[in-house]
């Protein structure tokens, strides 16, 4: 009998890739989503291997993996793909403690991300 299949989560003519735990705020995560953002997948890959942001390389292979989704789960011509969104949410935050004068202590917070990236195909302009 086996189990139903999920329905899909975004449209037909997209796909999607997460990535959780990306150990960067969110606020700089942002930044380097905001590059991206509507941009030909192309042109966003470029944009992103000459970026001098350090979190650039994690959000490029999520592209990437966004990218190789539409073309071989969902059969979608890869020249014709665009970054529909590229949105950040909040994940674990690590709390450390750093020891400072008087007996107090300073509190040291090192948030993670997560980064979901949404491909679209758009038909041709001719």
């Amino acid at each position: 009998m086996g189990k139903k299949k999920n329905p899909r989560r975004c449209a037909e003519n997209e796909a999607r890739a997460v990535c959780r735990m990306m150990r960067v705020s969110p606020i700089k995560l942002n930044q380097v989503a905001a590059m991206i953002r509507g941009m030909p997948v192309e042109k966003a890959l470029a944009t992103l291997q000459f970026s001098r942001k350090r979190i650039a390389r994690d959000v490029k292979k999520v592209l990437e993996s966004a990218i190789a989704n539409a073309e071989n789960n969902h059969g979608l011509d890869i020249d014709n793909l665009i970054v529909a969104e590229a949105y950040v949410g909040k994940n674990l935050v690590m709390k450390r403690w750093r020891p400072r004068a008087r007996g107090r202590v300073g509190r040291i917070l090192k948030p993670f991300s997560q980064l979901t990236i949404v491909v679209r195909e758009v038909e041709e302009a001719s």
